[in-house]
């Protein structure tokens, strides 16, 4: 019941919505930190690296430029190749320069990368599954329906619309 008067306070005023911004911060830094400690510990890669790992996957069937991989995961160049290095190293995934511009790598999964890759993210649902196991399917329906709003109001304000 506290959480309910704490979300009526939090609506209230100006200072409602950096309390939810806050709220919603920490939790999803709770949960990517559990995560992440989850995967070093059973797995030995960081939660970067299985993010880069899952674009990698979403892609399979082709070959992702390192320059988009870095957007999609919202990270600078040198953070993709570093990355990028490790995983090599470690044989999960493998690079090639373009034919056609001797500047764009393009880098894939090898097969072990794969198998491991999707021995891991079954674990990863698992706990995923795990940490929201304190809200019931109709409360993830709502929260998940709420975010896509709160998704779509924050992309419609950008810089140039607050001139």
């Amino acid at each position: 019941m506290n959480d309910i008067l704490d979300i009526e306070r939090a609506g209230a005023g100006e200072k409602g919505p950096l309390r939810l911004w806050l709220r919603l911060l920490a939790t999803a830094n709770l949960i990517a930190g559990e995560l992440g400690a989850r995967l070093k510990a059973r797995h030995g890669i960081s939660l970067a690296q299985f993010d880069y790992l899952a674009q990698l996957h979403r892609s399979a069937d082709a070959d992702l430029a390192m320059s988009e991989l870095g957007r999609r995961l919202m990270v600078t160049s040198g953070n993709v190749t570093g990355l990028t290095d490790r995983l090599e190293r470690q044989g999960w995934v493998r690079r090639e320069r373009a034919a056609h511009d001797r500047r764009t790598q393009f880098v894939r999964l090898t097969a072990d990368g794969r198998a491991r890759f999707e021995a891991i993210a079954a674990e990863h649902r698992q706990w995923v599954q795990e940490l929201m196991a304190g809200l019931d399917a109709d409360a993830r329906r709502v929260l998940f329906a709420l975010l896509g709003q709160l998704k779509q109001s924050a992309a419609r304000k950008t810089p140039e619309a607050a001139a």
